[in-house]
């Protein structure tokens, strides 16, 4: 993520070049694929800073993010934060918008966090990522990274023991039983490898 800070002023010219020559910009992620359903987009806090590490600020972050999605006719299907990072599964109607919700709620909540640590002028995120939804195992399975990364993170023993998670949503709506049975369905083992050959 913070490689490009340690190249060298060639090496950084050089990367920039191979970056125009395919069509990227010369210093943002690629978003190749625009025209998917579904999609799993994650953000971090800038060198992985716990900016979140209170639940009052990753709820904070997470109602902004479903009234955005919302106010543009988007759909949050799944969601987990963090206490250094965030993730969602997200129903996207123009993919175009994306970049402006993110904007606006990274921008609003590193304001209003910096201020109240008088930090003013802090960079609170890095940028964010998208990865599109490629099949119904693409998606559950995503959906069951989502709830499980709390774990994954050491941060909780019990996936249902972390708040920030829609774990507790699909729980009330489908039960414990529903949650089972994606479990057995759709493992995480090697979640994420091979799913840009699909």
């Amino acid at each position: 993520m913070y490689e490009y800070s340690k190249l060298s002023s060639e090496e950084r010219k050089q990367l920039v070049e191979e970056r125009l020559a395919l069509g990227h910009q010369p210093n943002s992620p690629p978003h190749p694929i625009r025209d998917q359903l579904y999609y799993l987009f994650t953000a971090a806090c800038y060198e992985h800073k716990h900016h979140m590490s209170v639940g009052v600020r990753r709820k904070q972050i997470l109602d902004l993010l479903l009234e955005q999605f919302t106010e543009m006719g988007m759909e949050i299907q799944g969601w987990v934060v963090l206490s250094n990072h965030y993730h969602l599964l997200v129903r996207v109607i123009d993919f175009e918008k994306t970049g402006a919700i993110f904007g606006r709620v990274h921008g609003s909540t590193s304001y209003l966090w910096n201020r109240e640590e008088s930090t003013v002028g802090r960079k609170v995120w890095y940028r964010f990522a998208d990865r599109a939804i490629r099949s119904e195992r693409h998606y559950y399975t995503t959906l069951n990274y989502l709830h499980y990364n709390p774990v994954k993170h050491n941060a909780v023993a019990s996936l249902y023991d972390w708040a920030e998670s829609s774990v507790h949503w699909y729980l009330e709506q489908h039960g414990r039983e529903w949650l089972r049975s994606l479990w057995t369905t759709y493992p995480l083992r090697d979640y994420g490898k091979g799913w840009d050959d699909l």
